[in-house]
């Protein structure tokens, strides 16, 4: 659908819920409510909304745990010996991958740094690490000490790419001449797949490529990207990459992440890493011998047996992504975020107000839009929650919002209009 298409009526987005083909994945999930009212959450880039089905997904690891106990690891249908296989044909759909190229463990900033161990091999002449300017502050800090640990000074060893003057996003052929530029003393490129304070998505196919061209490995954190736009991790020879599952993946907040390792990297036993029993040849775990054999693809990577109850929770919203697909969330995603544009667009005008930074083209995002507001600032993003919409509010003056096409629809994104237009014209 074109911008020209959209109106700005009540009736428009009506009509556009009514012939939505996900429109009734929406009763799937737990709203919160403002003054007793149901808000507006547009916050799924922070914390994704509860799916229904948690509750019972959970009980029934309860009901397995006092009904088996110690048992309940090799017994019944969902054997927790076994329990992180569930997850790995929806996390292979969502990421582009094989299923043994994925697997869900621990969270992602601990995940970064046991990929690092494997992924980030300085040596005296190649030791600089490529990311993005901006980059959320976990992975900053991951970065920095990373590099510490191996002897070297952050502000030697990280090169930060950022925008142009002017501009407010990263353009793919400044990272591209960057990794080529600095090839000789490059050790890896990691960075973020969507960037969290623009929402831009970053061409990871031809940053890959550029690192694959100079013998650079490349990782990626998905945090923002991975159940938020189309991914083809193996296909486009990424490294490796991990994610969080407490965002647009809806299972629940500091939840469980996932890591990605090529097939390549499956069998390599010269790259090392740090070692678990759970990583550790399944057919020969309980022998409790020395000599780690690691676990074919992305499981050898694992540390401890896993979280059942909070694969238990990451499932119930994993099983709603594997009915849906990525495909249709994909196309809702374009149209929704769309209608979003257009009605911001429309409500500023040339005010000068509003800016969004988020890049135009769709390829170039996922569901988020950011806002720049000139003028109101904070006084405006607080109108808006105590009119029932809950947004992400980023200092100095940026505001997150995110319509989910899992459980948003159009009335939504209508509403949240009408009360924008309202709140700039009391504090704007």
């Amino acid at each position: 659908m074109s911008t020209t298409a959209y109106q700005f009526s009540e009736s428009f987005a009506r009509a556009m819920d009514a012939q939505d083909p996900l429109r009734n994945y929406r009763s799937n999930f737990h709203f919160p409510k403002i003054e007793g009212q149901e808000a507006i959450y547009f916050c799924g880039n922070s914390l994704g909304l509860q799916p229904k089905p948690t509750e019972a997904y959970i009980q029934r690891e309860l009901q397995n745990w006092a009904e088996k106990a110690v048992d309940g690891h090799f017994y019944g249908e969902d054997a927790w010996y076994h329990i992180r296989k569930k997850s790995k044909p929806a996390l292979a759909q969502i990421v582009g991958a094989h299923e043994h190229e994925v697997v869900a463990m621990n969270n992602l900033s601990t995940n970064l740094h046991l990929l690092m161990v494997s992924f980030y091999r300085p040596t005296a002449g190649k030791f600089k690490i490529i990311t993005e300017s901006g980059a959320f502050p976990s992975d900053m800090y991951m970065l920095e000490t990373q590099v510490r640990f191996h002897g070297f000074e952050p502000d030697q060893a990280i090169i930060e790419i950022g925008p142009r003057p002017g501009e407010y996003t990263i353009r793919t052929e400044d990272i591209i001449e960057a990794i080529h530029s600095h090839q000789d003393q490059l050790a890896l490129v990691m960075m973020a797949g969507l960037q969290y304070y623009t929402g831009q998505v970053f061409d990871m196919k031809a940053i890959s490529q550029a690192c694959q061209q100079v013998g650079v490995p490349v990782g990626f954190d998905l945090a923002h990207a991975a159940g938020n736009v189309p991914l083809q991790l193996h296909n486009w020879g990424v490294d490796f990459a991990t994610w969080c599952s407490y965002k647009y993946l809806n299972s629940g907040p500091g939840n469980v992440s996932g890591v990605f390792v090529h097939e390549r990297h499956a069998e390599n036993p010269t790259l090392p890493r740090f070692a678990g029993w759970w990583g550790h040849d399944e057919a020969e775990r309980f022998k409790m011998e020395k000599g780690f054999k690691p676990m074919f693809g992305a499981d050898g990577w694992q540390l401890a047996n896993s979280n059942v109850l909070a694969l238990a929770a990451h499932q119930a919203s994993l099983d709603i992504f594997q009915e849906v697909g990525m495909t249709k969330l994909r196309k809702k995603s374009e149209l929704l975020t769309g209608y979003l544009e257009f009605l911001i667009r429309e409500i500023s005008g040339t005010s000068g107000v509003l800016e969004i930074i988020t890049p135009t083209n769709v390829h170039e995002r996922g569901c988020q839009l950011s806002l720049l507001i000139h003028k109101g600032g904070k006084a405006v993003f607080d109108e808006f929650y105590k009119n029932g919409v809950v947004g992400d509010w980023r200092n100095p003056n940026v505001i997150r919002l995110a319509p989910t096409p899992l459980y948003n629809n159009f009335l939504d994104v209508y509403l949240f209009a009408k009360i924008l237009e309202q709140s700039l014209q009391k504090f704007a």
